[in-house]
């Protein structure tokens, strides 16, 4: 009765009532819709709902790993609910769960996929939940200091004999579950262990005592390893490289291992390598850069139909990169990933007598864009890729060509549009250096430096309509929070040719429509920002922004331009800035206040400073705000007390609420850092190119 009521209400004053809708329309809807929401709240509200919510479609696969309103008494409530028709369950993230919460999994008989990456667990709780999963295929994991392998059931381990794929984070020197998957396919290592204790002790990469037992590898088909900075990492990673140098699976097609920094090869890994190249044919590279500087592996190497390609700040030349691995430039229309980051000579034809500054090859780069049209994902960051006067041959025009194009990175100065800028003469503020400089009046926001449409980099933009990803970074540009690192407090100045980019170029990006996600850095020719409330106005998808060192060092000329864009920023979640001298004041957060979505929020700042009391108004209206980290210039009096009282006044209502407020140039950063949940730190707090950072679909 009160059901039927409500729904004549609702069609009386809407002229919609929305249960008319067939139910391939409603379960489309409903997919929107957090299952938890779908399964706690709204199939309570009438009894059509109550059956669609719990269609095989809506309960097969459950989310939570960026749910971040759930708690443990949703989980034991969703568990009891569905957990017999849950098959698929990402917990990825869910930092602030108790370990008591993953024992609720025990209820998933039927689960073939469980991502734990990131959640509390012990080798007690993993063993018992483990033990119930018969059907497990697929399994994600952190293993932490303490964890004991011999603690693990006779059950657990004959699940995990079981498991085709496996993707493991290890925080300590350890083999993991991997000598219990004894039917492994796919294996995912992720080395985030520290070199030293918080104690300050030095670790050692050896493993412990009674994990000596010898990983299976036989059938494994794909192998994926990513070092953090440290030896130890290294050192570790070396250990589960001795079982492949013995003997290489016959069935490997993907084999990738992204190391910062210097990773040397030893007489193993070039047996390893060796043995690749006469018995397998792969589908994916990545490898450390001084495994493939110098040598002719690439010469050796098979291909099948590569789809992922990884040479990540490699010496590699373009002649080489066309003739080696792109077979003198066949077709490749296979290949939908392509990471060049900080191949400063990739787009050259040779790498002996060329400095990094000089004009590209044009051709090196046709033959590229022609042989894979297909590309989805390119990176060019990190590297001064100049193009010449010559009309038609610009790197943007030629990039133009990648219509499927989804995620792309480029260098600030290879943007600049040479033959335009050789007509006009050059104006003082463009070459001045990213220094102290004079302050600039902030007036009404207009285009003072625009461009014609016509511009090379207009075009690019306006001719990528299914763009997601953008980063436009300077070639030169360094964050002031690197990784397990004192924060850096001088900035290299940017490359000559990115002198001239700046408001118009911005502006150029507007164009993009389903832009999702944006990164700026070093564009020093910003003089008001106006660019940015073209985007803030256009791109009303975008979800991800992050802002650093724009414009001149000394002042944060944008500010107000910025305040403009975020009241247009509806579906904004992520907002990273760096930038010195920025003030965090309460005109700022009152703008930032209109990013209802808004959910983490990263600031760094040398000599930044803030408004304690605007922060915690901030905080109060924005809800959905989970994340609050500021590294500004602060006293690290100020710093505590306000990070006290944000998790004193809002840590009961939002579990996952993570706050860091720390001075920058505080000598015990790093400190505060390693507390940091890993998915905070690896998607937003540490600055990083992410374009074809990784394999498309290299996990669910």
């Amino acid at each position: 009765s009160q059901e039927t009521v409500s729904g004549e209400s609702e069609e009386e004053s809407s002229g919609v009532n929305l249960m008319e809708f067939s139910d391939e329309i409603l379960l489309h809807i409903l997919s929107y819709v957090p299952c938890t929401d779908l399964v706690l709240n709204v199939r309570r509200t009438c009894r059509k709902l109550a059956t669609l919510c719990l269609d095989k479609s809506l309960t097969h696969t459950v989310l939570l790993q960026k749910d971040y309103k759930v708690n443990k008494d949703k989980v034991k409530q969703l568990m009891r609910d569905i957990g017999k028709e849950i098959y698929q369950l990402n917990m990825a993230g869910c930092y602030w769960l108790p370990s008591s919460s993953v024992d609720h999994i025990t209820q998933c008989k039927n689960l073939v996929k469980l991502n734990l990456s990131g959640c509390r667990i012990t080798s007690l709780h993993l063993s018992k939940t483990l033990s119930t999963l018969q059907h497990l295929r697929s399994l994600a994991i952190d293993v932490n200091p303490g964890f004991d392998a011999s603690q693990l059931s006779s059950e657990c381990k004959a699940t995990l004999s079981r498991v085709l794929e496996l993707k493991q984070t290890l925080y300590t020197p350890s083999y993991g579950v991997v000598p219990c998957c004894t039917s492994l396919e796919k294996l995912l290592l992720y080395f985030e262990i520290l070199d030293h204790s918080r104690e300050g002790f030095m670790l050692s990469g050896q493993l412990m005592v009674g994990e000596s037992n010898v990983p299976h590898y036989q059938n494994l088909r794909v192998f994926y390893a990513r070092l953090a900075p440290g030896y130890v990492n290294q050192e570790v990673v070396r250990l589960y490289l001795a079982v492949l140098s013995d003997r290489t699976p016959e069935n490997l097609h993907a084999f990738l291992i992204s190391a910062p920094g210097s990773f040397a090869e030893t007489g193993a890994t070039k047996n390893l390598l060796d043995s690749m190249a006469r018995n397998v044919r792969l589908d994916a590279l990545q490898l450390p850069k001084a495994w493939i500087n110098g040598s002719g592996l690439l010469q050796h190497l098979k291909f099948n139909n590569p789809f992922y390609f990884s040479f990540s700040r490699c010496t590699l030349s373009g002649g080489q990169l066309i003739q080696r691995v792109m077979n003198g430039g066949k077709d490749l229309k296979s290949l939908t990933s392509l990471n060049l980051s900080g191949c400063i000579h990739c787009l050259a034809p040779e790498s002996l007598f060329r400095k990094a500054e000089d004009d590209i090859d044009s051709n090196i780069l046709e033959s590229l864009v022609v042989s894979c049209c297909n590309l989805r994902h390119l990176n060019l960051s990190a590297a001064h890729h100049h193009s010449s006067k010559n009309i038609g041959n610009h790197l943007c025009q030629l990039l133009a060509r990648l219509k499927h194009l989804l995620s792309l990175a480029l260098p600030v100065c290879s943007i600049t549009d040479v033959a335009a800028n050789m007509e006009k003469p050059p104006v003082q503020s463009n070459v001045m250096p990213q220094t102290l400089g004079k302050k600039v009046r902030i007036g009404v926001q207009t285009y003072s430096n625009q461009k014609p449409h016509s511009s090379v980099f207009w075009a690019l933009m306006g001719s990528l309509p299914f763009l997601e990803n953008l980063e436009i970074i300077g070639s030169s540009f360094s964050s002031a929070m690197p990784r397990n690192e004192p924060a850096i407090r001088n900035s290299l100045p940017p490359c000559i040719r990115a002198q001239s980019v700046g408001d118009a170029e911005v502006a150029a990006i507007g164009q993009v429509t389903y832009l999702q996600s944006l990164t700026l850095a070093q564009l020093p020719n910003i003089l008001t920002g106006s660019g940015l409330v073209s985007i803030g106005l256009q791109c009303q998808h975008l979800r991800t922004l992050s802002l650093a060192n724009l414009g001149m060092m000394g002042n944060v000329v944008y500010m107000s331009a910025l305040m403009d864009m975020l009241k247009h920023c509806k579906c904004l979640r992520d907002l990273r800035l760096e930038q010195p001298y920025f003030s965090a004041g309460a005109q700022f957060f009152q703008a930032l206040s209109h990013c209802s979505s808004l959910q983490r929020l990263c600031i760094v700042s040398r000599s930044g400073t803030l408004q304690s009391d605007a922060v915690m108004s901030f905080m109060a209206n924005c809800l959905e705000v989970v994340m609050c980290h500021m590294f500004m210039g602060e006293s690290l009096t100020v710093c505590k007390n306000l990070q006290q009282s944000l998790v004193r006044s809002f840590q009961a209502d939002r579990p996952a609420l993570n706050v860091v407020i720390f001075p920058l140039l505080h000598e015990d950063l790093t400190e505060v850092i390693r507390d940091v949940p890993m998915r905070h730190l690896d998607e937003i707090t540490l600055f990083k190119s992410r374009v074809a950072e990784e394999p498309p679909n290299l996990w669910w």
